[in-house]
């Protein structure tokens, strides 16, 4: 069984990944952290943001700790929005996705391109979305929980600004497959979006069985 889960920065789209595969008892992959760890690299090594070749430098990210604090700051998600409209970029790390996709077993993948690019044949996917005020102030709750500062006007302009980019890249924008669910998470609670998300699954895998 294959779970294909997209959607914009802060639309809860990793939350509800994350309680799929532990519904149905599957490998989760988070595939933003693959960018952000190349983010942190280029970051570190004071690459420069605007040479592709320096980023594509930076995808060696075996050695990145996912448990770093500062992968999940906002320069560093910045910084991988960035670096992931590079096409090279994106191929080095498109392998290593599709290979987590086609384990035995299935897998659940969250991400801007998955059920378009990763796993088109995705036995469910859902496209979560949320507006884009309401993810700055996830974010900015996010931030603040983890002891980093964050400021609300600037998450919003930094969020709309990476919707732009996402959307707007050449290479695997972030766009809604044909066959995806659609999942506004705006007016639900984090428990509430992880209910309707196993309903949905769980409706399109029985009609898909029939």
């Amino acid at each position: 069984m294959l779970i294909a889960v997209d959607g914009p920065a802060a639309s809860g789209k990793g939350t509800i990944a994350r309680a799929l595969a532990a519904h149905f008892h599957l490998p989760h992959m988070d595939t933003g952290m693959l960018y952000r760890a190349v983010a942190l690299n280029l970051w570190r090594w004071g690459g420069d943001l605007g040479s592709e070749f320096e980023a594509l430098r930076a995808c060696d990210v075996a050695a990145v700790d996912p448990d770093d604090p500062e992968i999940r700051s906002e320069p560093i998600s910045s910084i991988a929005s960035r670096v992931s409209a590079y096409p090279s970029v994106r191929a080095a790390l498109l392998d290593r996705q599709r290979q987590f996709a086609q384990q035995p077993g299935g897998a659940v993948l969250d991400g801007r391109d998955i059920g378009t690019v990763v796993a088109p044949a995705a036995d469910a996917k859902l496209f979560v979305m949320a507006s884009a005020e309401v993810r700055a102030q996830r974010r900015v709750r996010e931030l603040l929980e983890r002891g980093l500062p964050a400021h609300y006007e600037d998450v919003l302009t930094d969020i709309r600004a990476r919707d732009e980019r996402d959307m707007g890249r050449e290479v695997a924008p972030l766009s809604q497959a044909d066959d995806a669910i659609l999942l506004d998470t705006t007016d639900l609670t984090a428990d509430e979006a992880i209910v309707e998300a196993i309903r949905l699954v769980e409706a399109r895998l029985a009609a898909t069985a029939t």
